[in-house]
Order: C-alpha cells, then sequence, then structure tokens
C-alpha cells in the first residue's frame, strides 16, 4: 500500500468509528468537522518541514502565502 492509500485508509476507519459511535445520533457538519481536523495537522507538519519558511510551506501545499497566512491565523498557529 502507498502512503496515500494509507492515508485514505486511515480517514475511513475513523470516519466508520466516529458513526459507529454516532449510533442513532444526527451527523452534522461533517465537512468542517472533518476539514479541520486534517488541516491543523497538515499545516503543523508542513510548516517544521519547511523550517517554519511561509513561502516554502505554500509551494509545498499548493497554495498561495497570503491563503497559508489565513489558515495559520484561523487555527491559531500564528
Amino acid at each position: 500500500m502507498n502512503n496515500t492509500q494509507d492515508l485514505q485508509e486511515c480517514v475511513r476507519t475513523n470516519l466508520e468509528l466516529y458513526f459507529k459511535e454516532l449510533g442513532d445520533g444526527e451527523a452534522g457538519n461533517l465537512w468542517n468537522m472533518v476539514t479541520s481536523c486534517v488541516e491543523k495537522p497538515l499545516l503543523e507538519v508542513v510548516m517544521r518541514k519547511a523550517g517554519h519558511n511561509q513561502s516554502r510551506a505554500a509551494d509545498m501545499l499548493g497554495i498561495t502565502r497570503n491563503t497559508l497566512r489565513k489558515k495559520l491565523i484561523s487555527h491559531h498557529l500564528l
């Protein structure tokens, strides 16, 4: 299995566990919940890998530096 498949399987497994634990409860706002759960650790790891250089991190992520800054601020990482 390659790294992308490993990550996809991890997400799939955890979503299935989430729904199992939710039981008959109503799921809501899943998009924001999952995006937020993935985005913050992604930003943390990429910033460390980029030596906290925002331009380099933005390039690694395929986003603009301004977008990266907005995301870092929204996740209280700046």
